[in-house]
């Protein structure tokens, strides 16, 4: 059997190649018949899964670049679906609504967006997490160029207190922001 992956060297890490393909068939097949009991994975599913390390695994990258693709995929055919019944106009309101509940939280003060971790605790740099935020605003309020995968792909250095955000409320707030921008994207 071919790898689906270019594989890392054995003494690097990479991820798990049985997990990855186990994975990859269940999306395939969840792509291919939509509706039926194997169908029922969704964009969310590819964007928290996640694969053990391995010595000699598959590529991180790649896996990854698959998996962002992959992503894109689910919400096209989701898009596609949702305006052949309801029509282009619907599936932009509901983009739009969407968007609406993320905007209150960029509008909160620089330093204040999310909720900080516990006083030894550490989360994502606050700085760093405003800086996009304020590209994130931009792109609502002027258009201001974004994609997906700048929102996808960004990176926070660590912070500890008060100079952080905790990093699950700022990941569910930013995997939100994806999915509009994927919904527009494909549009």
């Amino acid at each position: 059997m071919t790898a689906l992956f270019p594989k890392v060297g054995s003494l690097k890490l990479g991820y798990h190649p049985t997990q990855v393909d186990e994975f990859f068939d269940q999306a395939r097949a969840a792509y291919e018949r939509p509706g039926q009991p194997d169908g029922a994975l969704v964009s969310n599913d590819v964007r928290r899964t996640a694969f053990d390390l391995k010595h000699g695994g598959y590529d991180t990258g790649a896996v990854d670049a698959a998996l962002d693709r992959l992503e894109a995929a689910f919400i096209g055919r989701q898009r596609e679906s949702y305006v052949r019944t309801n029509g282009q106009d619907a599936w932009m309101a509901d983009l739009a609504q969407r968007a609406q509940t993320l905007y209150p939280r960029l509008r909160r003060p620089a330093g204040e967006r999310f909720a900080h971790p516990s006083a030894v605790g550490t989360g994502y740099r606050a700085t760093d997490v405003d800086d996009l935020l304020t590209r994130i605003t931009a792109f609502f309020d002027r258009g201001a160029p974004l994609t997906a995968d700048e929102v996808r792909g960004a990176t926070f250095r660590t912070a500890i207190g008060g100079r952080a955000y905790d990093e699950g409320t700022v990941d569910a707030f930013l995997a939100r922001m994806v999915d509009i921008l994927l919904g527009v994207s494909e549009g």
